[in-house]
Order: C-alpha cells, then sequence, then structure tokens
C-alpha cells in the first residue's frame, strides 16, 4: 500500500512529498488521474496540476469528475493509471459523490493492486476511517450541507488527519478535546507537510503534531 496525505498549499511547498512520490514509482511513462471534490473550479486545478508534475515528466493526466457524467472508458483509463489523486474542496460534498457512484470499492481495490493513492486536504481525510475531522474547528470547518450521517472514509489507515493546522490554542483546544474521544491517533499538518505510508512505513514530512488521548506530541518540528 502506496499513500501520500498533503495537507495543502502551494506547490512549491509541496515538493518534499512530490519527491516522495515520484520514488514510490520505478518506470518512466507515469500516468496519473486527477478526482476533484466538485467539477466547479476543477479545470483551473487540472492546469495547475498539469503544471505542478510536468518537471517530474508527468504528462498523462486525465480528469475525472464524480458529480458530472462519464463514461466506462473513462473510468477504466483513470482505474489504469499508476497514480490517483482524490482534491480539495468539501469533504462531505467529495464523500457524498463517491459513494453515490460506488467509487469506494473501486479506490480500494485500486490501493490492494499497487497503485498510489494521493490526497490534498479533503482528500486526504477520505482515505482514513472517517472524516471527523473535517467537522471542526468550530470557527474553520467544512459546512455539511449534503446532511451526510454515514461518515466512514475508505478506512486505509490506522490514524486520522487534520490538513491546514495552524499552532494556535484555538486549534489546540478542539484538537485536544476530539482526541479524548478518538480511538486513532490524530495527525495534524500545516501546509507544506504531510505523510507518506509506503506499506508498513509511515514518514512525517515537514511539521507534524499528533493529538492522541488529550496530549499533544510534537512529531516532526
Amino acid at each position: 500500500m502506496k499513500l501520500i496525505f498533503y495537507s495543502g498549499g502551494f506547490p512549491q511547498e509541496n515538493k518534499k512529498l512530490d519527491n516522495k512520490l515520484i520514488e514510490f514509482i520505478d518506470k518512466e511513462d507515469i500516468k496519473l488521474t486527477f478526482i476533484p471534490s466538485s467539477y466547479i473550479g476543477s479545470s483551473e486545478e487540472y492546469l495547475e496540476i498539469i503544471d505542478q508534475y510536468a518537471s517530474y515528466g508527468i504528462k498523462k493526466i486525465l480528469k475525472l469528475n464524480i458529480d458530472q457524467p462519464f463514461s466506462q472508458t473513462l473510468k477504466r483509463m483513470a482505474f489504469e493509471s499508476d497514480i490517483i489523486h482524490l482534491g480539495g474542496g468539501n469533504t462531505y460534498y467529495f464523500l457524498k459523490h463517491l459513494k453515490k457512484i460506488g467509487l469506494f470499492k473501486d479506490l480500494k481495490d485500486f490501493v490492494s493492486r499497487g497503485g498510489i493513492l494521493t490526497g490534498l486536504s479533503a482528500g486526504a481525510i477520505i482515505m482514513t476511517n472517517s472524516i471527523d475531522t473535517a467537522g471542526f474547528p468550530s470557527f474553520d470547518k467544512d459546512d455539511n450541507d449534503e446532511s451526510i450521517k454515514n461518515l466512514k472514509g475508505l478506512n486505509l489507515v490506522n490514524f486520522e488527519f487534520f490538513p491546514h493546522y495552524k499552532n494556535s490554542k484555538r486549534y489546540d483546544t478542539e484538537l485536544i478535546h476530539y482526541s479524548k474521544q478518538s480511538v486513532y491517533p490524530i495527525y495534524a499538518c500545516p501546509d507544506g507537510s504531510g505523510i507518506t505510508v509506503n506499506h508498513d512505513e509511515i514518514s512525517f514530512i515537514g511539521k507534524t503534531i499528533c493529538f492522541h488521548r488529550g496530549h499533544k506530541y510534537y512529531l516532526m518540528k
């Protein structure tokens, strides 16, 4: 299993994570599929993805909009890629449509076949067991306009992920409170930081803070 969790930020901030991604692949002519959280604004995101990975020699990049009709041919081509990247956005909306069209099983099968799954912010949260971390802090959370009650994610790892972390009392208070209820440790990353999973090996890239059972720990400063 090969996964990369991106918190967010500009492409230049994520070069270390991108380099780890390239290290995961021992081949040329790499194929990548971008799955945005919503088709709205996805054309601009798609162009940014193309620019981001051009310097790594990745030229074959598809986009699969999950909230717009697509052909089975496009779906087949998407899941024949070496990398699938789940974009950022509203986590609830993203989760709803991934489940609505039945892509959860396809994504899990893709990972089990050796495909590399990466996620940015919302996309990264969805790779964990639950999207609960999208619902706080109260002053900076995703709105559950979809009224989703089943918040279960892909359940690929035994930790939770909190993107866009800022080292402040307001963030820490809510993360510490939530960590008392969570079975799993919560890894919080500011933009430009992230996590890589290579089979059983977990690596923290850039600043990473762990919240677990009411305590805060610095894993990488």
